[in-house]
């Protein structure tokens, strides 16, 4: 293979491929016109020579020997470096394997969406029930070290290969949380991750049946296990329905359209997307009909993507009402375009808009009516090297005293220094959890203390935003 050739096939494949799409979005590949497919290849043979003489002065003349294909991998990583994005990524076999996975029915790891934002590795939600959540990683937490390396200047699919791994390994996570001085370390054990995305049950709500469903991802079965729960919970007949994407990183767009087109009717468009020209296409579903039945969407900061999509389309163009928190804010689409058989580029080729046109890029979509979750839900895990007990002051004491006071153990001060009133809520808490009535605070106590804040969590009553969306049903939109 002539090395001009090589360049350039690659090259033009960068700048004309339109093949595979990440989320299955066939409905919004286009090939460039005639026209613009003439300017970039004059562009290319203008800028070729530089791109080939840079090529055959390091294999021909650089002091070591080098790998031509990793001069060619480095070459299109430098050109996506360059646009700044961090959703726009070079796939290799691996990486690309690695992405591909995520996406099918199961795969094994710590079950967490990581992101990259202004260089710092950011995950935007743990699944439901992911060794991840268990451990007590939150949305917006920064990864700083994985196993104790700094990842501050890693590629984001390279971190993500340090923290996926086999069953049963664990894996040690430092992480940066908003509220907290020192960085909280988690030793997460990996599992198989069944993507079971689509949860579904009735609730009460005065006299009336309210539907929910959960939905954790956007994965490949998403939209045909959400149609299934949906006719389940019509049969019943419902009175209203809440769909909660709390937590939900997204996934396919694809199967955001699935569940637009159950119910977001077609008066208006579900979504816009927008090319680099700023035209838009409006793309609609195929229902005619409105549902008969009013419906609130739950969202938080974990709700991403995907879960925006959705969240705009039945807010702008079926009326629905969001409860909660602003959603995460990522307004572009990312299309999964083959170039040589085993590499991709993951690459950013579309704005989305919401039905009324909006852009909501790291901005959000603000809920119709705020609802902050309690404490309980914000709290952080105490992590003590050494027995916390009366007369000490650290930010831990303080971490437990916040527990303590939101599982109605009353510890007097919040402050971190551990008083006599501390002192007797950690016994009676070691009491009523049949625990050595000992008043300081040791490892067994700590890890008591994370299993009944999980208990709690769970519990419906403790939940404000799901019991503000009943609320709505119960007295009238």
């Amino acid at each position: 293979m002539k090395k001009r050739w090589l360049i350039s096939i690659i090259l033009v494949s960068m700048m004309m491929a339109s093949v595979g799409t990440y989320s299955a979005m066939k409905w919004i590949e286009k090939t460039a016109g005639a026209e613009e497919k003439q300017y970039y290849r004059s562009e290319l043979d203008e800028k070729l020579s530089k791109v080939e003489r840079a090529y055959q002065l390091i294999v021909e003349q650089y002091v070591e020997k080098v790998d031509p294909e990793k001069l060619i991998e480095g070459a299109v990583e430098g050109m996506i470096n360059t646009l700044d994005d961090p959703y726009s990524v070079y796939l290799d076999r691996e990486r690309a394997e690695q992405f591909n996975s995520s996406l099918e029915s199961s795969f094994e790891g710590v079950g967490a969406e990581i992101t990259q934002t202004d260089g710092k590795i950011i995950i935007v939600a743990p699944f439901k029930n992911s060794p991840a959540e268990k451990a007590g990683l939150k949305p917006h937490d920064e990864i700083i070290k994985v196993d104790g390396e700094k990842v501050s200047n890693m590629d984001l699919y390279d971190v993500m290969g340090k923290i996926r791994g086999e069953k049963g390994t664990k894996v040690r996570l430092e992480i940066l949380r908003e509220g907290v001085k020192e960085p909280l370390v988690f030793e997460v054990e990996r599992d198989k991750i069944p993507i079971e995305t689509v949860f579904s049950k009735v609730l009460n709500s005065g006299d009336k049946k309210i539907g929910y469903i959960e939905i954790t991802s956007f994965s490949r079965d998403t939209g045909k296990d959400f149609r299934e729960q949906l006719r389940k919970l019509e049969a019943e007949p419902i009175d209203g329905l809440i769909i909660d994407v709390r937590g939900n990183p997204g996934g396919l767009l694809s199967t955001a359209e699935e569940i637009a087109n159950e119910l977001v009717p077609n008066e208006k468009p579900f979504v816009q997307i927008a090319n680099k020209d700023g035209k838009s296409e409006k793309l609609y579903t195929r229902l005619k009909e409105k549902k008969p039945y009013p419906m609130v969407l739950l969202a938080d900061r974990g709700s991403a993507s995907a879960s925006e999509v959705l969240a705009a389309a039945l807010k702008e163009a079926s009326g629905a009402k969001i409860f909660g928190e602003t959603t995460f804010g990522k307004g572009t689409v990312q299309q999964q375009i083959e170039l040589d058989g085993e590499s991709h580029l993951k690459l950013t080729t579309y704005k989305w808009l919401t039905p009324d046109g909006n852009w909501i890029h790291k901005e959000g979509i603000k809920p119709d009516v705020v609802v902050m979750q309690k404490e309980l839900y914000r709290l952080h895990p105490v992590q003590a090297d050494t027995v916390l007990k009366r007369d000490m002051n650290n930010e831990q004491i303080g971490y437990a005293q916040r527990i303590l006071k939101s599982l109605g153990y009353e510890p007097g001060r919040l402050d971190g220094y551990f008083d006599e009133k501390m002192e007797i809520s950690v016994k009676a808490f070691q009491k009523s959890n049949d625990l050595p009535v000992t008043g300081v605070i040791d490892e067994e106590t700590i890890r008591v203390m994370e299993q009944r804040v999980k208990e709690e969590m769970e519990k419906p009553e403790n939940d404000l935003q799901l019991q503000a969306a009943l609320k709505y049903f119960e007295y009238g939109k």
